[in-house]
């Protein structure tokens, strides 16, 4: 191996020197039994972060005009409770938040497709917390939806 290769599986990460070495990973979602494109498959990651945008700052004009007296700390605090209450709610019932169904997306649970409240509830919760949507797994699943076992995909 010379040392553009070398450099090279470096640059791509432990991802691609692995599949060059011959292992086999599959498409996202392959082992949750979801398809690998169109309706039904996993959510890339841009959508979902463009829907929680949406959400995020929906909330934060609700807060801003509706509830705090201006700008601060408070604003801040009311937009996140009122993404947990949004969250919980609208997932709960329907499956999607207004962000989620602006991009095609829908939360639904594995094995019996729709959200449970206690779900739909722990989901959330570990949502307004950050640091477990940030922790994603081989399928880009964030451990909010591990958890509560579900998995966020197109409509």
């Amino acid at each position: 191996m010379d040392n553009r290769q070398a450099i090279g599986s470096w640059l791509s990460g432990p991802r691609a020197a692995l599949e060059e070495a011959g292992a086999e990973f599959g498409y996202r979602g392959e082992q949750l039994g979801l398809p690998e494109d169109g309706p039904g498959s996993l959510a890339r990651p841009g959508r979902r972060i463009g829907a929680l945008a949406v959400d995020w700052t929906l909330c934060l004009l609700i807060a801003y005009g509706l509830i705090t007296d201006g700008y601060g700390q408070s604003t801040g605090n009311w937009a996140l409770l009122l993404f947990f209450v949004l969250s919980a709610l609208t997932v709960g019932t329907v499956g999607f938040t207004p962000g989620k169904r602006l991009f095609g997306l829908r939360v639904v649970a594995l094995g019996s497709g729709r959200v449970q409240p206690v779900r739909a509830l722990v989901r959330s919760a570990l949502l307004c917390l950050a640091v477990p949507a940030l922790v994603w797994d081989r399928d880009g699943r964030g451990l909010h939806d591990r958890l509560a076992r579900t998995v966020e995909v197109r409509i």
